[in-house]
């Protein structure tokens, strides 16, 4: 197995198209509009990355992906065997962290960085992303296509889209309570299984040219989601005899630990693009600097936690140039802060994830500025009504 290196001209083509293939023709970068052609673009930016952050030999995407499947499967031998609450909450924990480390090696091969073959990238990104019940080419398309292209721009990324006072203001009751709930830390998961996993990986309806390759995943996905509950409700009734036993099983091993996953890749996901100084952009103003540079972060995990998160909490490197395994973001990320200070760097701490969702609520694109309810109701009390027009 050989290590392959992306030569500085494929490293900016990797870039511009964001998801892995090379632009040509119409899809080729052009200049943005922005802050100056030096902010506008991120051609500075990939300079200065080491071609060293761009190697990728098979074999060490193949031991990552192998690693986590043998620690998943002895954390589902764990569950499967045990009802006591001292040992399941744990295993849940440690099976929501396993599942996310999967789910970041599909997400590695999505991009296209984990292997030089394409083929074996869909393959192993296909699997590794069973567990969390996720549509490959869905994500590909939302994800890549979509996200990476569009980040922090406003009407075009869809993942925490901001909603402005006006609109908030504008939604029914239950509409509102919706959002507080999904708006919060607890909230997270609920709003990433509605509006990524359902919305986007289920039921939403892509492009024309997208409809085949999704459908094909959509039907992988459900006959394994389906077959793997079928198995541990056969399970189930044998351990427990009963039906509840047979659904019980299903819980504890299948369903919540997806929704424990839901909810560490939407706070994840929420660290990685909202705070109070990180801005979105409408459309006008934003750039692939802004919105790949400016509008996400690089937060060093705790001592450990990049076991399971494979260094994607630094995120800048990754958002800059997809072509870089999740490996060598440390490195990138390093070469970036040095020569970018306004990048965001620091520590990844829960009660930062906690003050963020407390302080950004709705979001004022013209202000470029994060309001709290209280904050944006204040505003409108403060706001003058509208004169009558004239008769």
């Amino acid at each position: 197995m050989t290590s392959t290196t992306i030569t500085p001209d494929e490293r900016g083509s990797a870039v511009e198209q964001a998801d892995g293939t090379r632009p040509t023709g119409g899809d080729a970068a052009q200049p943005e509009r922005g802050r100056g052609d030096a902010k506008g673009s991120l051609r500075p930016v990939i300079d200065v990355i080491p071609e060293s952050a761009y190697e990728r030999p098979t074999w060490k995407g193949l031991a990552y992906f192998f690693r986590d499947v043998v620690v998943y499967g002895a954390i589902v031998a764990g569950l499967v065997l045990t009802d006591n609450p001292l040992f399941l909450v744990p295993l849940w924990i440690l099976a929501a962290l396993a599942i996310s480390a999967l789910f970041i090696v599909g997400h590695d091969a999505a991009h296209g960085a984990l292997f030089k073959s394409r083929r074996m990238n869909g393959i192993i990104g296909r699997i590794a992303m069973l567990p969390s019940w996720h549509v490959y080419e869905g994500w590909v398309l939302g994800h890549n296509r979509v996200h990476h292209k569009f980040t922090a721009c406003q009407g075009f990324d869809f993942v925490w889209h901001p909603v402005t006072p006006e609109e908030y203001e504008a939604m029914s009751p239950l509409a509102r309570l919706r959002h507080r709930i999904e708006w919060s830390w607890f909230g997270a998961g609920a709003y990433y299984v509605r509006e990524i996993w359902l919305n986007k990986m289920v039921v939403g309806k892509p492009p024309k040219r997208f409809v085949s390759p999704i459908r094909r995943d959509r039907i992988l996905v459900g006959v394994v989601a389906l077959g793997v509950a079928a198995v541990l409700a056969w399970a189930g009734w044998a351990a427990y005899g009963s039906v509840l036993g047979a659904l019980w099983m299903v819980a504890k091993v299948w369903v919540i630990p997806f929704l424990g996953f839901s909810f560490v890749i939407g706070s994840v996901v929420h660290v990685h693009h909202v705070a109070p100084d990180i801005r979105w952009w409408p459309r006008k103003q934003w750039s692939k600097f802004a919105g790949q540079v400016e509008a996400t972060t690089i937060l060093h995990a705790p001592k450990g936690l990049d076991f399971f998160f494979h260094w994607i909490m630094v995120h800048i490197p990754h958002h800059v140039d997809v072509r870089i395994p999740m490996y060598n973001l440390p490195k990138a990320g390093e070469a970036i802060v040095a020569a970018f200070p306004e990048a965001t760097e620091d520590k990844l701490r829960f009660r930062d994830f906690v003050r963020n969702t407390r302080q950004c609520k709705l979001y004022d694109f013209d202000e470029g500025r994060w309001y709290t309810y209280a904050e944006a109701a204040g505003r409108a009390e403060r706001e003058p009504a509208p004169e009558p027009a004239a008769a």
